[in-house]
């Protein structure tokens, strides 16, 4: 069926790190207005909304669905810039989605790869500029390590819904909490209940002071709340509810660089072996040390799942669709 001459096609390429989708726009969107990715950011909600919605939410996506527009670097020192959304907007960080960029990168001949060797795929995202350093063994795409923002602890100790968190920096703004805490662990089973505690934390540190980002207000705000079970020296699994309730499927790479920001202050050294609530694995460690924090490296990798091409009948009385959580 050919399309209204209204309607224009969206085309997408997907893929799962980790089991969390990621779904990258490589057609139909408008031109996002701004100087810098994390201005554009800001102008995405007026630009191109309608297209966030209509990926994200059902038929078309469901309430943890995750993406991103491509849009120009800041400045030729990047390969790509990058929106990332999900159903309630726009995050600042993401690093399953740069684990997915790297791989999309290569495989799509976006930037010049080695058959054989790693290549460093340079992604200016809102928090900054960061790096997937993608991994190739006879031509085949094997691991990619993504390299994040400077994290940093923010805080300890902070109250909310009754327990105590800490807050740490990866990109976004984290707050970390035992699951034991709450009375629970991290499975499966457990998730709607972990969903319930994450907004009720997140609700209880609105406006905390340590909530605010230190030198960019556009970066303020809890983002996500971390629960987390230690399983062992280096080893932890962890569930991470972010935005309004949603559920990383995948360790969460800007969550990871949180955690070990956290973990470095308390004295761990060496590879952090991190599991999520599904069993996927990514394998971070602490590169460097700066005065701005850790710089964390997250190895994970990605599959593509399928290409795509949406559209909207203008006769559709649901439009761009629901949400049902």
């Amino acid at each position: 069926m050919t399309p209204p001459a209204s309607t224009p096609l969206i085309s997408t390429v997907d893929y799962h790190t980790g089991g969390e989708p990621f779904r990258i726009v490589t057609g139909g969107v408008p031109a996002i207005p701004g100087a810098t990715v994390l201005e554009r950011r800001a102008n995405a909600p007026a630009a191109a909304d309608h297209v966030r919605r209509l990926l994200c939410h059902e038929p078309r996506g469901h309430a943890d669905m995750y993406g991103c527009f491509l849009v120009p670097p800041d400045d030729p020192g990047a390969h790509l810039g990058v929106l990332f959304w999900h159903k309630d907007g726009y995050s600042t960080a993401c690093g399953h989605g740069t684990i997915a960029l790297g791989v999309h990168a290569v495989r799509e001949g976006l930037v010049e790869s080695d058959p054989d060797g790693e290549t460093d795929v340079v992604v200016d995202v809102p928090s900054g500029r960061v790096t997937a350093r993608v991994r190739r063994e006879a031509g085949r795409v094997t691991a990619v390590t993504f390299v994040s923002v400077p994290s940093y602890v923010i805080a300890r100790g902070v109250p909310a819904a009754g327990i105590e968190t800490d807050l740490s920096y990866g990109g976004a703004i984290y707050a970390s909490v035992p699951a034991k805490a709450v009375g629970l662990s991290v499975e499966p089973r457990h998730v709607g209940e972990l969903i319930a505690w994450g907004r009720r934390i997140k609700a209880g540190l609105e406006g905390h002071p340590a909530t605010r980002h230190p030198g960019d207000d556009r970066l303020s705000g809890v983002y996500g709340v971390i629960f987390y079970d230690d399983l062992g020296p280096g080893r932890q699994r962890n569930v991470t509810v972010f935005a309004d309730g949603e559920v990383d499927r995948s360790p969460c790479g800007s969550g990871t660089a949180a955690r070990l920001a956290l973990l470095h202050e308390d004295g761990h050294r060496g590879t952090l072996v991190h599991e999520s609530v599904v069993g996927s694995v990514f394998r971070a460690r602490v590169a460097a040390e700066t005065p701005a924090g850790v710089v964390p490296e997250i190895e994970g990798m990605a599959y593509r799942t399928g290409r795509h091409t949406f559209e909207l009948d203008q006769d559709d009385p649901i439009g761009t669709g629901f949400t049902l959580r």
